[in-house]
C-alpha cells in the first residue's frame, strides 16, 4: 500500500475553527487520562494488524516502491502521548517492515525542539509534515507570520539533518529512502483542503466553501484507489480506536476495525461492493445505484442547509446521506 493515514490521538492542544473533527481539541483530567490510555492501549494491535509489506507497484515506471505510514493526530508531540504513543509506535513499525518503510510524523509544527527533532530522527522518521501554515492558526492570520514560522521551522529542521520537499504526491515517490525530508502545507486556498470539508467545526461554523463540483472523493486522501491497495495512490484512514475508513474525511461508518482484523483483510471483503468500488473509483455519486438510489437521487440528497441557514450542496453530505439512510439501518451488508 502506498499510504496508511494513522491517527494516534485525539489530543490537540489547539480548537482551531476550520478542523474537520471535533474530537480534535484539548482534553483535562479524566477525560486526558482516558483518552491518553486507550491511544496506548490501541496502537501496538493497529500496528500488527497493517500490511505485512508497506510497498506498492507504480505504473509510471514499473517499479515497487516503498509505502508510508502517516502518524498524526491531533497533535502527536504532545507530552502526554509523544514518549509513550508516539516514539513506540514508530519504532514497531520500523521494526514490523524491517526499515523498509517511509514513516511520516505530521505535526503543526508549533512544538518542535532541536531535541525532539533529533529524537524523530533517532526513530527514522523520514518526513516531518508541519500541516498548521493557514490563518486558520492563532498567531498567523497574516502572510507574514507563516513566513515567520516556515522560516524558522525551516533552519530547525535543516539542521536537523531534514532537506525540504515540495507538497507533492509525485516528487514524494522520486524521494530518496534514505534521507530525510519536511514540507509545509494548511488549509490555503491553493491547497486540496483550501475549500475544507464538510466535517465537525469547519461545518458547525460554516467555513466549508465546497460546492458540487468539489468531490474530495475523487483525489488524494479521498477515497480514490483504496482498495486497489497493491497499486500507486492508495490510502486508507484509521483513528485512535482502529476503525478504518476509505478517506480522511471519514465516511459515517467505518469499513472495519484493526484492533480485531488486518486491514488487508478488511479490504479484500470489500472488493466487488459496489458501494466501496464507487468510492474507490472516486464516485461518490454512483454509491447507491445497486440499493434504489439513483445518480440523480444522490444528488439530490447532497444538498442541505448549513448551521447558519445557507443552502450547501457537497457530494459528501450525499455521501453521509447514504450512510445514515441505508448502511446506516442495516440495508446493506458490508462486505
Amino acid at each position: 500500500m502506498e499510504s496508511i493515514y494513522y491517527v494516534c490521538t485525539w489530543l490537540c492542544h489547539r480548537t482551531c475553527p476550520h478542523c474537520y473533527e471535533d474530537r480534535f481539541r484539548p482534553y483535562y483530567g479524566d477525560d486526558l487520562r482516558r483518552i491518553v490510555h486507550q491511544n496506548r492501549a490501541n496502537f501496538a494491535q493497529i500496528v500488527d494488524n497493517l500490511p505485512p509489506k508497506m510497498t506498492f507497484f507504480d505504473p509510471s515506471d514499473g517499479l515497487e516502491k516503498t509505502g508510508s505510514v502517516i502518524l498524526a493526530g491531533g497533535e502527536v508531540l504532545l507530552e502526554a502521548v509523544r514518549e509513550t504513543v508516539l516514539y513506540p509506535a514508530l519504532d514497531r513499525l520500523w521494526a514490523k517492515y524491517s526499515g523498509r518503510v517511509k514513516l511520516i510524523v505530521q505535526t503543526t509544527g508549533d512544538l518542535l525542539t532541536p531535541r525532539i527533532v533529533e529524537e524523530l530522527a533517532a526513530r527514522h522518521v523520514w518526513l516531518i509534515s508541519v500541516s498548521g501554515i493557514d490563518a486558520f492558526h492563532a498567531g498567523l492570520e497574516e502572510t507574514l507570520a507563516q513566513q515567520a514560522l516556515t522560516a524558522k521551522l525551516t533552519a530547525l529542521l535543516s539542521a536537523g539533518g531534514f532537506e525540504h520537499m515540495p507538497l507533492v504526491a509525485a516528487d514524494s515517490r522520486k524521494a530518496e529512502d534514505n534521507k530525510r525530508y519536511f514540507h509545509f502545507f494548511g488549509a490555503t486556498p491553493d491547497m486540496w483542503i483550501g475549500r475544507l470539508w464538510p466535517r465537525g467545526r469547519a461545518w458547525s461554523n460554516g467555513l466549508t466553501s465546497a460546492t458540487l463540483a468539489d468531490n474530495f472523493c475523487n483525489r488524494w486522501s479521498g477515497g480514490l484507489g483504496f482498495l486497489d491497495y497493491e497499486h500507486a495512490g492508495s490510502e486508507v484512514s484509521i483513528d485512535p480506536e482502529g476503525n478504518v475508513f476509505p478517506c480522511c474525511v471519514k465516511t459515517k461508518k467505518p469499513v472495519g476495525n484493526v484492533t480485531v482484523e488486518p486491514l488487508l483483510a478488511i479490504l479484500d471483503r470489500l472488493r466487488g461492493n459496489p458501494v466501496y468500488e464507487a468510492i474507490s473509483m472516486g464516485h461518490p455519486e454512483r454509491m447507491g445505484i445497486a440499493h434504489g438510489w439513483s445518480v440523480a437521487k444522490f444528488y439530490e440528497k447532497s444538498r442541505t442547509t448549513l448551521p447558519d441557514g445557507r443552502e450547501y450542496a457537497n457530494l459528501c453530505v450525499g455521501c453521509d446521506a447514504f450512510h445514515d439512510e441505508v448502511l446506516g439501518q442495516g440495508l446493506v451488508r458490508i462486505g
